[in-house]
C-alpha cells in the first residue's frame, strides 16, 4: 500500500510541475490540433521544432512569444504556407509547452 501512494504522489508531481503537465496543456490548448510529437500534420512536428531550436540561446522565450502572437507566412519562424492563429494561454503556460517540446529532440 505504501508502494502505491509512494508512486501516486511521484506521478502527482510530475503531472502538476513536469512533463505530463506541459504534454497535457499542450493537448488541452490545441496545440495537438496542428501539431504531432513526431510527424508533420498541420505545422511542423514538436521534434522538428525541437531539433531546429533547441540549442539556441533564448529559443523558449522566442518561440512562446511567437505561439502567443500567432504567425503569417514569410515571418520568421514560421514553416511553411500555413498561419498560426495567436494562442489564448497565458505566457508562462506557452513557455511551458515550449521546453517540453525543446525535450523532444
Amino acid at each position: 500500500m505504501r508502494k502505491i501512494a509512494i508512486a501516486s504522489m511521484i506521478l502527482a508531481t510530475l503531472f502538476t510541475h513536469g512533463v505530463i503537465a506541459d504534454q497535457t496543456l499542450a493537448m488541452r490548448s490545441g496545440c495537438l490540433g496542428c501539431h504531432k510529437a513526431d510527424a508533420k500534420l498541420v505545422g511542423p512536428a514538436f521534434k522538428e521544432v525541437a531539433a531546429k531550436y533547441s540549442s539556441e540561446a533564448g529559443a523558449v522565450d522566442r518561440l512562446a512569444a511567437k505561439v502567443k502572437a500567432g504567425s503569417t507566412p514569410g515571418e520568421p519562424l514560421v514553416w511553411g504556407s500555413v498561419a498560426m492563429p495567436p494562442s489564448q494561454a497565458s505566457l508562462d503556460d506557452i513557455k511551458g509547452v515550449v521546453s517540453w517540446v525543446m525535450t523532444l529532440k
